[in-house]
This record gives C-alpha cells, structure tokens and sequence, in this order.
C-alpha cells in the first residue's frame, strides 16, 4: 500500500475508534443511546447460547443462529467484542472494494477515490460502529465476487452459500451469477444442445458447491433448534408485514389491511415487481456481474416490503465497484446525490412528527415513501443510462 491508502485507512481507523468511545460515553451518561438496539438482541441471544439454551429465547431475534454464536465474545469477552468486529468488516470491506476495482482495470488513483467513498461514508461509519451486523453481509458479497472475478470459483461457492445463509437476499444474485458461468449459445446449434450448453461445469460445480453449504448449515441447525430456525431466520422475513412506518411503497397498505384474512396473501404479492424488474434486469446486465449485483440489491431493496436506512448499505457497498465506469458529470451526479439526500428528508420530517409528536401523520409518511421511490427509479435510470459496460471499456483499450 501506499502512503495515500495508508493514510486513507488509518483516518477511517481513526474515526471509528473516536466514535466507539463516544458511544461508550453517550451510552452511559445520555438519555438517547448511541448503541443500536438490534446490538442488545444480538448480545442477549449469545448469552442464551453460551447458557446451552437456544438464542430464539430472545424474542426479537430473527437471524441465524451462525451470529449469535459469532458474537458470543461479547459475553465471555467484553460487550464491545461485536462493534469492533463489525467495524474490522467494515474496513475490510473497504479493502476488498480496492482489490475489485484494480481487478476490474481502474486506474490506482479512482480506485483511492472509489474506496475513500466507501471507507469515509458517515453511513457505514454510523452503522458499524452502533453495533449493526450489515457489514458483516458487505464483506461476505464482496469477497464473493472478487472471487468470481478472479476466477476462484470453489471459494466464490462457498461464500454465496454462507451469504444467503447469513441473510436471504443475496439469493437474488443466483441467476446473474448462473448466466455468468453458463456458456454462450451457438446458433450453429439446435435449442435442446443450447440448452444443455447452459449447464457448464463451472455452473454445476459452483451449484453444487453453494448448495452444499448452505444446505449443511441449514440442516446442522434445524437439528438443533427445530422449526424456530426455520421461522425466525427465513419465513418470517418472506411472509414478514411490517405496519411500522418505513420507507417501502407498501407500508401503508400492509397497515390499512392489517386486520383483512387476505392481508398475508397481499404481503407475498408485493414481491411481484421485484422478481419481474429483477429478471430483467439480470437478462440485460449478465455480462458485467458486479454492475448487475448492484442492481439487483437496489431494486431488492427499493421495491422490498420493507425498507430502512440500514439497508442503503446493502448496494451501497457495491456503488464503488461501478462507479468508475459511470460516464456521469459530476455536477449530475452531485445533483443525483442531492436528491437522494432530500427525498430521505421529505420522509425523515413526517416520520418525526409521528414518532416523536404523535401526530397522524401516515398518509404523507406514504406519500414521501413513494417520492423517495421515485427518485431512488430515476437515479438507477440515470446510472444505467450512463454505465460504460465491461465490453465497450476492454473495445477501447485493445
């Protein structure tokens, strides 16, 4: 590393450390904590664990029980054992995004800037150091496709199958990855040896693969914890209505119809534009992974049921990575920025007065939701509109 990356990593360093002991401070002598509440589940959950009883205990616990074992430091150890591991992923995250863009040809000095945006993002930072696992999703995506990249595809395997055991949502990356690894057909070839062709080695290795290990953890698990596993780390993400107020589009009608006996059926209907605008996106975008991974997660997370500020960084922690084939100017891109720091606000303002007031303030809670949906749809038109593909950029160089 240089002395530029050096310094770039020892001021993200730096901050982290600075706002850990401030939270440490503010969690003992303020009234609002800096610690995010999800850290507590985790911590109680390992302590359930290390007790030899099962961490779905803990009520609000709806994650695998992989975390919580991971976390079990944090009792044995100390209570900050899992903030200083999410904020190493979260460094770590930035090293990868670094390996990624020299990988994927860009320049020493874009891919400083590039991994700068990522390591001095106040939201990662934010995230991180209150104590949310996300980071810990970011690295295992990342290392992923760095070992797709690379071409380490037993490696890839196996840490797609750790991810989607992790959390669900990367599974929406099988297809993309599935087209990646397929071979091209041959029109000199009839439909059914196309179809054949599909299903190279590499793709049935890296299926077999993947699915081993997210089928042995899965298995390990449910024989020790039975149905709850099942439940609380993936069914009740799928059949999940969330009447709380959020960003998603959907929000206020899961809340309207709360109480109708059709309500669950609605919750799985909502899931329709995603996989329609996900496949599509997959067919169009499969020659450049990395850039159709990134869609993906933004139309997962923009069009999902259920939408927070935690999961920005779900394809935030990609933007890096395609960032330097944007052909975008930077006042249109400050501009993009601008908007979608502004349709957050116009959410944040009644969402406040809701919370913190108890106004009834839902309707435009909604209306503001589906704005932010908006904007989030015109600056993915914006980026795909302006994305320089692998093939045009390798045209130019040869």
């Amino acid at each position: 590393m240089d002395v530029r990356v050096c310094g770039m990593f020892s001021a993200a360093v730096l901050i982290r450390l600075v706002l850990l002991l401030f939270g440490v401070y503010q969690d003992q002598n303020l009234q609002l904590k800096y610690t995010d509440v999800d850290y507590h589940v985790f911590t109680d959950a390992s302590r359930f664990i290390t007790q030899g009883e099962s961490p779905y205990s803990r009520s609000t616990f709806r994650y695998t029980p992989l975390l919580a074992l991971i976390l079990t430091p944090n009792v044995l150890l100390t209570a900050h054992f899992g903030k200083l591991l999410f904020v190493a992923c979260d460094l770590l995250s930035g090293l990868l995004v670094l390996r990624l863009l020299a990988l994927r040809g860009a320049s020493h000095s874009t891919a400083c800037v590039c991994c700068g945006l990522w390591l001095l993002n106040p939201l990662p930072i934010g995230v991180s150091t209150r104590g949310n696992a996300e980071s810990l999703l970011a690295v295992l995506v990342l290392s992923t496709l760095l070992c797709l990249e690379s071409r380490r595809r037993t490696s890839a395997a196996i840490l797609f199958g750790l991810s989607v055991h992790m959390k669900i949502y990367p599974v929406t990356y099988a297809l993309p990855i599935a087209l990646s690894l397929a071979e091209a057909p041959s029109r000199k070839r009839g439909l059914i040896q196309n179809l054949i062709r599909c299903f190279s080695k590499d793709l049935l290795l890296f299926a077999a693969v993947s699915g081993s290990v997210f089928l042995a953890l899965n298995v390990t698990f449910y024989c020790i914890y039975g149905w709850d596993f099942l439940h609380e780390t993936y069914l009740y993400h799928v059949t999940r209505r969330d009447i709380r107020h959020n960003f998603s589009p959907y929000f206020y009608l899961l809340y309207l119809t709360a109480e109708r006996s059709w309500s669950g059926s609605l919750a799985l209907v909502c899931f329709l534009p995603q996989l329609l605008l996900l496949l599509l996106s997959s067919l169009a975008f499969r020659s450049d992974l990395p850039f159709c991974c990134f869609l993906h997660t933004a139309i997962f997370v923009s069009f999902n049921k259920v939408c927070t500020s935690q999961y920005f960084l779900w394809y935030l922690c990609l933007l890096p990575v395609v960032l330097p084939r944007l052909t975008l100017s930077l006042r249109r891109g400050f501009g993009l920025l601008l908007l979608w720091f502004v349709g957050q606000a116009l959410w944040l303002s009644p969402a406040y007065y809701l919370e913190f007031e108890g106004w009834n303030s839902f309707a435009l809670i909604w209306m503001a939701g589906l704005l932010f949906l908006l904007i989030n749809s015109l600056i993915l038109g914006q980026i795909i509109c302006h994305y320089r593909p692998v093939e045009a950029q390798q045209k130019k160089t040869d």
